[in-house]
């Protein structure tokens, strides 16, 4: 049944194989997975770990997340182009940052934010299931989308940092980190004792990295995200936030704006969809419509392959 329906269908099929470390490494296995691939099978590869037989090496079945990210990408535009499978980004280097920063009061507190990092992580493995060489900076302890290169940080300046540092060879980089503006200026060496008494904070900024990445801009596409709240519930995006979107875009010299209402329940911070507005450097601001996290990343890329394609 399985085999006929393959062979039937003309829908997207993802594979996710698993068996053991000798049975992958096999010539005839990874002979036809490369005729599976050509003929637009797509593969989430196993990972490496403990196996059914109690031996550890590489064909444990992917985790469960990484298989449903995968198949949520393929079907999100099936039967639409671009999306995933168009390799519209092919060749192009892509710079994703993902989750909040912590920025340490002592050793066990710190000072942070409720970003999820999901919209990071959207939008890297949405980049790269359209061909892009895609490296994601994060602060989040989940496993990398498939086919992309994961770099780990915690604060603010290790962020900016690790951004910094990449952002010469980088096509285009998105910032969709919470990255926190304060930090404490002087972190205690030890745990600050309830019984000293309540401590006094001193905050001190931190590096701006948009507006760094702005200034230092030699050719790169640029794509920030503005996380306002909302001054009316009536509704998700009244002109002020917008406004302040728009002017956040211009000083940091910003290619592209999304701006989003985080203090709305269904959009922002820790939940699965989002509500967005596109803002262009030509003062259009496209309301999207509220959407899975895995849709707007790729409408958001939609956006970015028409601008490179649009650019001079």
């Amino acid at each position: 049944l399985l085999t006929a329906t393959l062979l039937a269908t003309r829908a997207p099929v993802l594979l996710a194989p698993a068996m053991h470390t000798e049975m992958w490494g096999h010539p005839a296995v990874q002979e036809n997975l490369a005729i599976l691939r050509r003929r637009g099978v797509h593969v989430v590869e196993p990972d490496s770990g403990r196996l059914a037989g109690g031996d550890m090496g590489a064909g444990r079945l992917a985790e469960p997340a990484r298989i449903v990210e995968a198949a949520a990408r393929l079907l999100v535009h099936f039967g639409d182009t671009p999306g995933p499978g168009s390799a519209d980004l092919a060749g192009v280097r892509v710079l994703v940052t993902a989750g909040g920063t912590r920025e340490p009061i002592d050793p066990v507190r710190f000072i942070g934010n409720r970003s999820s990092g999901k919209m990071g992580y959207a939008l890297a493995g949405a980049a790269a299931g359209r061909g892009a060489a895609v490296t994601l900076i994060t602060t989040v302890d989940r496993p990398a989308p498939p086919g992309t290169e994961q770099v780990r940080v915690e604060t603010a300046a290790e962020m900016a940092e690790a951004v910094l540092s990449r952002y010469a060879v980088a096509d285009v980089v998105v910032m969709a980190a919470a990255v926190a503006d304060f930090r404490p200026k002087l972190a205690a060496p030890e745990k600050i004792k309830k019984s000293e008494g309540v401590p006094e904070v001193l905050l001190e900024p931190t590096t701006d990295i948009l507006a760094a990445l702005g200034t230092a801009k030699s050719g790169q596409f640029l794509v920030g995200f503005a996380a306002e709240t909302a001054s009316s519930g009536r509704t998700p995006y009244p002109g002020q936030l917008v406004q302040r979107a728009a002017s956040k875009m211009v000083a940091k010299r910003v290619d592209l704006m999304v701006a989003n209402d985080v203090s709305a329940p269904d959009s922002g911070f820790e939940v699965d969809t989002n509500r967005a507005v596109i803002i262009t450097p030509g003062g259009t601001a496209e309301e999207l419509p509220r959407m899975t996290k895995i849709e707007l990343a790729e409408t958001i890329w939609d956006r970015v392959v028409r601008s490179l394609r649009e650019a001079p």
